[in-house]
């Protein structure tokens, strides 16, 4: 297989960073989530750890998806379907990457207004209601967001490979079986 995209399939580093940045994604919902109704501040401290480190490692693994866009081709659509359906999964996909953008600035504009970044990562204090600060709606806006999104693109993903039964799922797995 390919590190670059070919007409009918991707490459290596595109399926690789899809995947690995499907399950942070999914990691960091569940951590924010679990951090948001987490009472205990030296449990909280530590979830948000791993929260921010894999928020920073979305935001690089998504600059590095863009840049490796400007060297690699995508794939030519499959066809046959209505385009409505084309226009949705672009939307879905130019959303996904500004959710991302936005989840990324306003994670890191909580901990600069906060000032909890020193809190979290090993210093002493109490962390601070984030509720409190500006940043916190547009974060929760949008990782339920970001929860209707997955949905989304892994239904649309679902649909095309068991009803469908084309090749838009296979063409962004590792092993080639068209």
């Amino acid at each position: 297989m390919s590190m670059k995209s070919a007409k009918s399939h991707y490459g290596t580093v595109a399926i690789t960073i899809h995947w690995v940045s499907a399950v942070l994604i999914i990691a960091l919902l569940v951590l924010g989530f679990r951090a948001s109704g987490t009472l205990d501040p030296i449990a909280k401290a530590s979830l948000l750890r791993v929260h921010a480190a894999l928020g920073v490692s979305i935001l690089l693994l998504t600059l590095a998806r863009v840049a490796w866009w400007r060297f690699d081709s995508r794939p030519d659509a499959i066809g046959g379907g209505p385009r409505w359906q084309e226009l949705s999964a672009k939307a879905v996909h130019v959303l996904f990457y500004l959710i991302i953008i936005g989840m990324a600035a306003s994670g890191i504009g909580m901990f600069a207004v906060s000032s909890a970044a020193p809190i979290v990562f090993g210093g002493e204090g109490s962390l601070p209601d984030f509720n409190q600060y500006p940043p916190r709606v547009p974060h929760g806006v949008g990782a339920r967001a970001m929860i209707i999104l997955l949905i989304l693109h892994a239904g649309a993903a679902l649909y095309h490979h068991f009803i469908k039964r084309d090749a838009t799922l296979r063409r962004m797995w590792f092993a080639r079986r068209m």
